[in-house]
């Protein structure tokens, strides 16, 4: 059977992967010159860095393992550190680790001995995460991710540094928007998973040696064929793509780009005016290369958020992860006061933030670059609708971070999706071939037995 696949970003990387394992004919369709999508490796002077600087955790689960299916090897490429949460900035410095121990005494360990927060906000968090347990992680009625910390009473620096900053890090979305029903579904797979769930995965290669690259090779090596610069301008029951024939389709674009191609058909004209009408969300990740003295005593920081006009939220040293000495990756999520700077304004305020975090003062920078992505996931906000997998055009299905109703736009969404359209493929391409087998066995039975 032929497959296509509109997309090769990581959840298209997926869904091709997976069917070319089960013997389908592959052919991916991407409009880029590269592959992975929003998710991609890029060449800033002289260095392979990525498009934005992504974390993974140790939750993501469907993630390693195709990893580990098309050859891309998770121990040499993600540096795993336990969860560490550090604020050095600011008057009264903020750490949180959690220990590797079973859940939940790991969180109960990392809160008791977390530094700058009060005994009442540890105490108070506990029981939140309790509270959550304790209904399964679903709330009656869905609201924002503020309202729900109100709710439980949460303040202080608790708060402020490790449940609004899981928040924006992985909805990508301010907390006052944020949807608090995926918030809590992030906090069951990960503060409330099993051991080793919530260790940071930090990339030691470019994202490109992360998925994109092996799933291309694994592609490849199983029959399947690689268009890239290849826009695909109709989508057609069938299926057809642009006039030619498939078996089955999976539509795997970024949402505006799935309701255009969707929108020309009575069948998916509904799920395209959805799509069309979801907000968006940027990412800015701004590279400042120092001297290659220049490290930081942990691969990951935040920058307080305390002082007035403070822009920066994380800080990654790349010297210490993928081995470019000096080159530091500051990542800001959302839409804020970051997007109204030019870029050399908001490089120059993130150093001044850096150097003021580290109580340091920091030599000039070599090179530095900015990077915005202002459509770089959808807004994921409360009661937001998510279209299914399987669409009403014949043969087509839907993949991307969107269409996982469970998760926020991240990496391990965009797999689930992917794997789960090729897995229904996989579904309905076995049920015709067990009636047909069936129906070979009836007729090949001796005469008696089939009339009887």
């Amino acid at each position: 059977m032929r497959a296509a696949i509109v997309g090769a970003g990581w959840a298209g990387l997926s869904a091709a992967v997976e069917l070319a394992q089960a013997g389908f004919r592959v052919t991916v369709f991407e409009a880029a010159r590269q592959l992975g999508g929003r998710a991609r490796s890029v060449e800033v002077q002289g260095h392979r860095l990525d498009n934005g600087q992504h974390l993974l955790v140790g939750a993501y689960r469907e993630t390693l393992r195709l990893m580990k299916q098309v050859g891309a090897d998770p121990d040499r490429l993600l540096k795993r550190l336990p969860l560490e949460l550090s604020f050095p900035g600011g008057p009264l410095p903020f750490r949180l680790r959690l220990p590797r121990l079973p859940s939940p005494w790991h969180l109960a360990a990392g809160l008791l001995t977390a530094r700058g927060a009060s005994l009442a906000e540890k105490i108070s968090a506990a029981r939140c995460m309790r509270s959550l347990q304790r209904d399964g992680y679903r709330l009656g009625e869905d609201c924002t991710v503020t309202a729900l910390l109100d709710r439980h009473g949460q303040r202080g620096s608790l708060r402020r540094h490790l449940w609004e900053a899981l928040c924006l890090a992985a909805l990508n979305t301010a907390p006052e928007r944020a949807s608090a029903q995926i918030f809590a579904n992030m906090l069951r797979d990960s503060l409330g998973g099993g051991s080793g769930a919530t260790d940071l995965l930090l990339p030691a290669a470019d994202l490109d040696q992360l998925l994109p690259a092996a799933a291309a090779r694994f592609i490849e090596t199983h029959g399947g064929d690689l268009r890239l610069s290849c826009r695909v301008e109709a989508v057609d029951a069938g299926p057809m793509i642009d006039g030619e024939r498939f078996d089955c389709a999976v539509v795997a674009v970024g949402p505006q780009h799935a309701a255009a191609l969707l929108a020309r058909h009575t069948e998916t004209a509904a799920v395209a005016k959805m799509l069309a009408g979801y907000a968006f969300e940027p990412i800015g990740t701004v590279y400042c290369a120092y001297p290659p003295q220049v490290a930081l005593p942990f691969p990951m920081l935040g920058l307080d958020d305390r002082p007035s006009g403070q822009v920066g939220q994380w800080v990654f040293d790349r010297g210490a992860l993928c081995g470019t000495p000096g080159v530091m990756a500051f990542v800001l999520s959302g839409h804020g006061a970051w997007e109204q700077l030019d870029n050399a304004a908001l490089a120059a305020a993130l150093q001044r933030e850096l150097a003021a975090t580290l109580h340091a003062r920091l030599p000039p920078v070599l090179w530095q670059q900015v990077i915005r992505e202002r459509r770089a996931t959808y807004s994921c906000r409360p009661n937001l609708h998510r279209p299914a997998a399987r669409t009403a055009l014949a043969g087509c299905w839907l993949a991307g971070d969107y269409v996982c109703a469970d998760y926020p736009a991240t990496l391990e969404a965009a797999v689930r999706s992917g794997v789960a359209a090729a897995q229904d493929i996989l579904l309905s391409a076995a049920l015709p071939a067990a009636r047909r087998a069936s129906a070979d066995g009836a007729n090949s039975a001796p005469r008696s037995l089939r009339h009887g």
